[in-house]
């Protein structure tokens, strides 16, 4: 979305300072910042205002700042954060009414990608970026989104009470999705119960000639109740769009049957796990109470690419395959990918697992009950930084390579665990080539 710099200005209530430039999207990242990109210093755990000079260097024509302007073109605001909530919601009143909201204690990231590919069969589709799905990252995938869109679809997540409901003000869904009601950051929402409240709030909002795209199984009438629009239920067994697995190739690509009030079809997904026959199912949903034919919106679904680290599978160059699931973890995707793992036909099957974080009181007993399945499915476990999980412990990341690198190379091996835990760097190093340090 382009801006001129004043209306910037005149957005946040700012000051200008400088000549009129005009800016595309923006970014609050110097180092991953695109030319052109307004710059939004943030002040979180490091001052975003340091590196105001690093993003001019990158391309910024222009930034916020909350300081004493450094140069060049600054829009000088009180809170640059809250002014980025404010571009936000500017950039939100000049696209379509047609905005998918996705939330869900799993799932949603994929959802959103199924999403997107089902709906840019038929329309000319902006989605959220990989899981930009906090009060930072939905207003910066709002001024992200090209002039000429015709739907966004939009994931919003939530780590405390409240989260939803501002995000859903913020970007007006007319359809919304709730992919899962179950136990992620389960400490910071209250629970089960608190979880529940917490992402049914996205359909409270919802229009009354929209659609509110549920979980046919976790969505149950306490949730239900709680919109106006049109609902949609899907899942697997049960809900009125269903997909069902009927065959998996080698690499744990699903093909999956799809019965729904619009007629039915069959599509091989390029996402991997047989849990994303559901997620498949709530896309074709979302792509018919948009009004796209049901022949393109399985087309579309089936050709969309999942985000990264969200259940990849490769060969490592020692020939060693890796089921990387490293993004995230909560109790329902880690026993989604322990069992997606013990359907990889190999001589030995390994779990590089982490902790589940955020998950309150019953975290010692979600990882009794991972180590517990994981055992029942012939898989050996590799507990990594304390992750309390029976199995073979391991300190570091580097103490997780050197085991790994024992292992015969027509093994395969899973990585999982929360965000913080860095799975992924580990995945790195081992696409690079086992053993890189």
């Amino acid at each position: 979305m382009r801006l001129n710099v004043a209306d910037v200005a005149m957005v946040v209530g700012g000051e200008l300072v400088g000549p009129e430039v005009m800016v595309e999207g923006a970014s609050i990242d110097s180092r991953t910042l695109v030319a052109g990109q307004l710059f939004v210093p943030v002040v979180a755990e490091r001052d975003g205002h340091e590196f105001i000079a690093a993003a001019l260097a990158a391309g910024a024509p222009a930034y916020l700042t909350a300081r004493v302007p450094a140069g060049a073109t600054a829009v000088r605001v009180d809170d640059t954060a809250a002014s980025l909530w404010a571009l936000g919601a500017y950039a939100r009143s000049r696209v379509s009414d047609l905005v998918v909201g996705i939330t869900g204690s799993v799932g949603k990231t994929t959802v959103k990608d199924l999403v997107a590919g089902g709906l840019a069969a038929h329309f000319r589709t902006h989605a959220t970026r990989g899981s930009f799905n906090n009060e930072l990252g939905v207003p910066l995938t709002l001024l992200a989104t090209p002039d000429d869109t015709e739907v966004l679809v939009l994931e919003l997540g939530a780590r405390h009470p409240g989260d939803i409901a501002r995000l859903r003000e913020l970007t007006r869904p007319s359809i919304g999705v709730i992919t899962s009601i179950g136990t992620a950051h389960g400490e910071h929402l209250g629970g089960p119960a608190g979880i529940s409240v917490e992402k049914g709030s996205l359909i409270e909002g919802l229009p009354r000639n929209g659609f509110a795209v549920l979980n046919d199984v976790e969505c149950g009438s306490e949730v239900r109740c709680r919109t106006e629009a049109t609902i949609v239920t899907f899942g697997s067994d049960s809900g009125d769009v269903r997909g069902t697995v009927v065959d998996r190739d080698g690499e744990l690509r699903p093909t999956v049957r799809i019965e729904s009030p619009w007629g039915s079809g069959q599509i091989a997904l390029a996402v991997r796990g047989d849990h994303q026959a559901t997620n498949a199912a709530a896309a074709v949903a979302v792509a018919l109470c948009a009004g796209v034919d049901l022949q393109l919106a399985l087309a579309g679904v089936a050709s969309a690419e999942g985000s990264a680290c969200r259940a990849e599978f490769w060969h490592a160059p020692s020939g060693l395959r890796v089921l990387n699931d490293s993004y995230n973890a909560s109790p329902t995707s880690m026993a989604a990918a322990l069992r997606n793992l013990a359907m990889v036909d190999a001589p030995r099957r390994v779990a590089v697992l982490g902790e589940m974080a955020e998950l309150g009181e019953g975290s010692l007993e979600a990882h009794r009950q991972m180590a517990v399945l994981a055992g029942s499915l012939g898989i050996e476990v590799v507990a990594v930084g304390g992750a309390p999980y029976d199995g073979t412990p391991v300190d570091t990341l580097d103490d997780a390579l050197d085991l790994i690198e024992g292992l015969a190379p027509d093994s395969v091996v899973l990585l999982k665990a929360s965000r913080n835990v860095g799975l992924d760097r580990l995945a790195a190093r081992l696409r690079n080539g086992v053993g890189t340090r």
